[in-house]
């Protein structure tokens, strides 16, 4: 192996790194934060120049800074440990939170009682009523967690977990130099909230940047969805599109009529894996097949959805919750019944999964599945139990209640 190719191996590996987590510190990531400040230059202009993101790197850290998401983009909620999603609420203590960290007062170190009332000062100047009752704290503990796993946080003494059940005290030392780069951009020339995450109009449209943006961070980017540009972008250069997603971040790119996505063969980029195990994925995994069979989708067929053009079938809301309450009348000894049991949790929690991955679009009359679904249809292989004459037989002795679900790779789910 040359020099150059040992460099471009390591670069990969720490774009990679970034992709899959935008904050790395030297406590938290020390073999990768040393990669990005090694490649450092390299990896700036590179990401830069293919994706129009900032890289920051100082000694201790390293962030990169994303551009807002298109609107098409499945929604990327901030979680939990346990992996719920942030409430409002949460999001809102995230924000008094990281506010009380940049007080004039604040130094390196700082108490969690502390830390509280400045955060309940804060909220009274803002208008924000904050309780103190269990659930409060613990969404106060969530947002603090947050910034504990992004490194801007580390406990020094006692936990968080501690203070927010039995208000036992902890302290916190915050990292100064990591916190003002948690915001994309300064605050306080914004006149909106939402202008936070809005494009930046100073910064010019640039079609193949865009497009690569899309492929990077979508599960499936759908031709709808594009500009013409983008679509030409797609069209006539593919060949350079492929190189340059490979070289740069390891992913291979799979274009269809209906639209395209980069996969990543190791599985480390996704947020969200899909097909896998649990009564979620694979409830959401057969939904898909019996969804196709029963509404029998045509090649380039369109619905339109809560005003938008979209390419795929529309599946009714009765459609998908008769199929899924057979689908749990079928597996009822094998998947959860605190799930299956609870009919709109049940779809709520399938259905939000094929919109995360992008293969099902929500609305109000129902969800369009996309045709990248037909890529899971899943080959299902019952083994039935065992019995005394099978064995006679000679027959498979392997005893199981639920099915092997394989994608069109002949992975198992």
């Amino acid at each position: 192996m040359t020099i150059a190719t040992h460099d471009a191996d390591e670069r990969r590996v720490a774009a990679r790194a970034l992709l899959a987590d935008p904050v790395l510190t030297a406590h938290r990531h020390p073999g990768q934060l040393a990669l990005v400040r090694k490649h450092a230059g390299a990896l700036k202009a590179a990401f830069a120049r293919s994706l129009g993101y900032a890289l920051v790197v100082e000694t201790g850290f390293a962030r990169l800074v994303k551009a807002p998401l298109s609107p098409d983009a499945p929604v990327r909620p901030a979680r939990r440990p346990s992996g719920g999603e942030f409430t409002p609420r949460t999001y809102a203590y995230l924000a008094l939170v990281c506010a009380g960290l940049l007080a004039p007062d604040a130094g390196e170190q700082v108490l969690v009682s502390q830390l509280v009332e400045q955060i309940r000062a804060d909220a009274a100047t803002t208008g924000i009523t904050i309780d103190d009752t269990l659930a409060e704290r613990r969404d106060l503990v969530a947002a603090i967690d947050f910034l504990l796993a992004w490194g801007v946080l580390s406990e020094t003494d006692g936990s968080v977990a501690a203070w927010g059940e039995r208000r036992e005290e902890a302290l916190l030392t915050v990292n100064r130099s990591l916190l003002p780069h948690l915001v994309a951009r300064p605050l306080y020339p914004l006149a909106r909230p939402e202008l936070l995450w809005a494009d930046d109009p100073g910064v010019p449209d640039q079609p193949r940047r865009s497009l690569r943006r899309k492929l990077v961070e979508n599960p499936v980017v759908h031709r709808g969805d594009l500009s013409e540009a983008e679509r030409d972008v797609l069209s006539r250069e593919r060949t350079e599109l492929t190189r340059v997603l490979d070289e740069s971040f390891g992913l291979g790119l799979e274009v269809r009529a209906e639209g395209a996505l980069a996969y990543d063969a190791d599985e480390r980029l996704t947020d969200v894996a899909f097909p896998g195990t649990g009564t979620v994925r694979q409830a959401a995994l057969l939904l898909l097949d019996a969804l196709i069979e029963v509404l029998e989708p045509k090649a380039g067929e369109q619905v339109i959805l809560d005003g938008r053009a979209l390419t795929g079938v529309l599946a009714p809301w009765p459609v998908v919750d008769g199929s899924l309450g057979d689908l749990a009348l079928r597996h009822a000894k094998a998947w959860r019944n605190d799930i299956v049991n609870d009919p709109i949790r049940f779809r709520d929690e399938v259905v939000h999964l094929l919109a995360s991955v992008g293969l099902a679009t929500v609305g109000t009359e129902g969800m369009v599945v996309h045709p990248a679904a037909a890529r899971y249809r899943p080959g299902v292989r019952d083994v039935s139990a065992t019995t005394r004459a099978r064995r006679r037989l000679g027959a498979d002795p392997r005893e199981t209640q639920d099915p092997l679900f394989t994608d069109e790779s002949g992975e198992t789910a």
